[in-house]
């Protein structure tokens, strides 16, 4: 039995999720999104009647819950923490040599080219952010990180990996990637084994 056809609202958002990724917010116009979502124009505008800004929006919230439930997921490993981080920092990698290097986060696409009129976009993106620094926070905790020094360490993470990501995908090479997730895997596994002062 095939499963039931997702929503169109539901649709609308994982086509922006997928413009975003590829193209970025400036990337990508209405028809395109439609076309994608195979939803009518005025279906957007009664779903999200701030127009693609909304929904832009709205993508960001629901790639922010989808990554958040994957940290929630490392709180409650089984095995060491720092290898079911190693595998989440991988799953990235893994997706992007899938995609030819073509799909990268939308987070980061949304935040290069956001500008300061964007203000709901940007107040979505430094939610998204601040929950990523938080949970990893939280599992650098579990781990055996000490406090305040796991906090610096999550920002630490989000932005290297977030520039290497970056710096992969317009290479067309998983080595920048690779190379930060060892050296970022190395200083918290020093920080886990590091003596309490």
């Amino acid at each position: 039995m095939a499963p039931a056809p997702l929503p169109t609202r539901d649709r609308l958002i994982a086509a922006m999720i997928d413009a975003l990724q590829r193209r970025g917010l400036h990337g990508v116009g209405l028809t395109e999104l439609l076309h994608a979502a195979q939803a009518p124009k005025g279906v957007l505008y009664h779903h999200f009647p701030g127009g693609k800004a909304e929904l832009a929006e709205a993508a960001i919230d629901a790639v922010v819950a989808g990554i958040d439930h994957r940290l929630q997921g490392l709180l409650h490993h089984p095995g060491p923490v720092l290898e079911a981080l190693r595998h989440w920092l991988q799953q990235a990698g893994q997706q992007l040599q899938r995609s030819g290097f073509d799909r990268g986060c939308p987070l980061a696409a949304v935040a290069l080219e956001s500008t300061p009129d964007d203000l709901a976009i940007r107040r979505a993106l430094a939610r998204g952010f601040a929950m990523l620094r938080q949970r990893l926070s939280q599992v650098l905790v579990q781990a055996g990180v000490p406090q305040p020094r796991a906090a610096g360490l999550a920002a630490l993470l989000v932005s290297a990996y977030e520039g290497a990501l970056m710096q992969a995908r317009v290479a067309g090479d998983a080595q920048p990637l690779l190379a930060t997730t060892d050296t970022l895997l190395d200083i918290i596994a020093s920080e886990i084994d590091r003596p309490a002062a």
